[in-house]
């Protein structure tokens, strides 16, 4: 069942660029591009013809592109379409790293965490710090991050975590834009690891348990995760708008330090103190205990 789901999604591969460019093409105003329109048109975005003659190709090889018959497009003709197409860095380097997939695969990364790297975790006391893979798999975490998940993080994957454990109302106060920016990197993860089989059956195991996920990953979009604001609502502390940083490791290794801050004096970094101070008997590693919970419960009624 996962597999007849995931072979329609076009996981990666050439494939994966000819549906790039469709979703892309759909995208365009138009207008924006100075092709004018009336009220007869009934093509969402800018025709294959109309693509074609503004980024300088023909026609025939546009569509071939689309239909995955073209290969070895340059690095001229991809430019002029990222032009024509309107598309940000992210989408840039996505699509030049699809149309050379067949040319040369990545090497998908191993998942050994340094002692040096847990050491680091272990230094970072007033924040949860994380080390994830591209798979979005927790290799390590910090005291506070296990605090703030509560839960054991080696095994967690935060994407399983979202769509089909959390859904509106669990740990993620803005699960919508969570899921979004969860299935851009999903994107970006299979454009760079086309043959990891573990990335694909994730893909498919969301695919099957989350209708929203379908949808989203029908669209696309690729996002690159470098930092922004996330909120959370802890169950014993409340909400926590953080700080998010990630932090690409060397060696080619997929993986990334994410650190949750909070700002100076906020009452996220109130939260996160208290947070620490009621996991004090804990590592850090494991659930809070449920006398904890309930003593926290009682206390705050």
């Amino acid at each position: 069942m996962a597999e007849a789901i995931l072979g329609g999604m076009d996981v990666g591969g050439m494939d994966d660029l000819a549906g790039f460019l469709r979703t892309r093409r759909a995208r365009v105003d138009p207008a924006s591009v100075g092709v004018p329109t009336d009220s007869r048109r009934r093509v969402e975005g800018l025709r294959r013809e109309e693509v074609a003659h503004l980024s300088g190709v023909s026609v025939d090889y546009y569509v071939r592109l689309e239909q995955g018959r073209a290969t070895q497009p340059s690095g001229q003709i991809l430019d002029a379409l990222a032009r024509v197409l309107g598309l940000d860095k992210t989408e840039r380097g996505h699509l030049h790293r699809l149309a050379r997939q067949r040319r040369r695969r990545a090497r998908t990364p191993g998942g050994r965490v340094r002692p040096e790297l847990l050491r680091v975790l272990d230094l970072v006391a007033g924040a949860p710090a994380l080390i994830m893979d591209h798979r979005l798999d927790v290799l390590a975490g910090n005291r506070l991050a296990g605090l703030l998940f509560d839960r054991p993080l080696p095994g967690l994957n935060t994407a399983r975590h979202i769509f089909l454990e959390e859904a509106e109302r669990g740990l993620y106060a803005e699960w919508e834009q969570c899921t979004l920016d969860v299935v851009g990197h999903l994107r970006l993860a299979a454009g760079k690891y086309p043959e990891d089989p573990r990335l694909a059956s994730l893909i498919g195991e969301l695919a099957m348990g989350s209708e929203r996920f379908r949808r989203l990953w029908a669209r696309a979009d690729v996002r690159a995760r470098t930092h922004g604001r996330k909120v959370y609502r802890h169950p014993l502390v409340g909400l926590l708008e953080l700080h998010q940083e990630n932090f690409a490791l060397p060696d080619e290794s997929g993986m990334e330090l994410l650190v949750l801050s909070a700002a100076p004096g906020s009452p996220a970094e109130d939260g996160l103190r208290l947070l620490g101070s009621l996991g004090a008997d804990s590592d850090g590693a494991h659930p809070i205990p449920s006398e904890s919970r309930d003593s926290v419960r009682t206390n705050g009624d």
